[in-house]
């Protein structure tokens, strides 16, 4: 019994010994954020160094929340999980997909949205892009980014297709206009958007019926449930109060 209260002695010390990212927001005023920047409808950095989305409108209010300001942290999917704990962020945004593997590594906060992977094509394509037989074909040029969840999804469920990775994600919609590509497996939130953003150009194909599930999340440190229950409780608050659709449909065509 003696040694047992030692060893929770030892325990609750360490732990009231770590700070809570909660406590250091509210008393630095900052609210470190890690995003990729080029995900729309999420995240996307303009050339004069701001940046704009669905999740940036997000970090202002956590931020405010908070009586703090948002700094923002630059990164990549490749890197993500490595910057994320380099570059001491309180939480990363950004369209960011719930997997198991992530939640290895990080905890992540309550799901933001229920997604999935779909197909965005050439509106004139529609017809030939519906399932994972037509996409998994030696003659279709899919697109991804490197890292993340749209090259896993390549990887495992369409092998036999021509798949070309690249660094540049803003690029890849004007390339499968210019048709030197074929299709881009990717969340119905990002599709959507790029439907609303090139339309009669790219469509969006079954987004209610996609060929993955997926939920989307903020990612967040482990060990910390000071700061997780915070952020979920703002979340489910911002849901509640229709604060986060309003934001949503500012950026994302809704499917009917």
């Amino acid at each position: 019994m003696k040694k047992l209260t030692v060893v929770s002695l030892v325990f609750l010390s360490a732990a009231a010994q770590a700070q809570s990212h909660l406590d250091r927001v509210m008393k630095s005023k900052t609210l470190t954020v890690c995003a990729t920047g080029d995900y729309r409808p999420y995240t996307h950095l303009l050339q004069n160094g701001q940046y704009e989305g669905i999740d940036v409108t997000m970090m202002e209010n956590l931020a405010a929340s908070l009586g703090a300001k948002v700094k923002w942290q630059k990164t990549t999917w490749n890197t993500l999980m490595t910057d994320f704990h380099s570059k001491q962020c309180d939480i990363a945004v950004g369209g960011i997909s719930v997997t198991l593997k992530r939640q290895q590594a990080t905890w992540l906060s309550a799901p933001l949205a229920v997604d999935g992977k779909i197909p965005l094509v050439r509106c004139d394509d529609k017809a030939k892009y519906q399932t994972i037989e037509q996409l998994n074909k030696p003659t279709v040029r899919l697109i991804a980014p490197f890292g993340g969840t749209n090259e896993a999804f390549a990887h495992r469920y369409l092998p036999n297709a021509q798949l070309q990775l690249t660094h540049d994600n803003a690029a890849i919609f004007q390339q499968i206009i210019d048709k030197k590509f074929d299709v881009m497996v990717t969340d119905a939130s990002e599709a959507l958007y790029q439907q609303k953003h090139y339309p009669t150009k790219l469509c969006a194909l079954n987004p209610k019926r996609p060929l993955q599930y997926i939920e989307k999340a903020y990612m967040l440190p482990r060990d910390d449930m000071s700061w997780k229950l915070y952020v979920d409780q703002w979340i489910h608050l911002n849901k509640k109060t229709g604060v986060y659709r309003n934001i949503v449909s500012e950026w994302i065509a809704i499917p009917k």
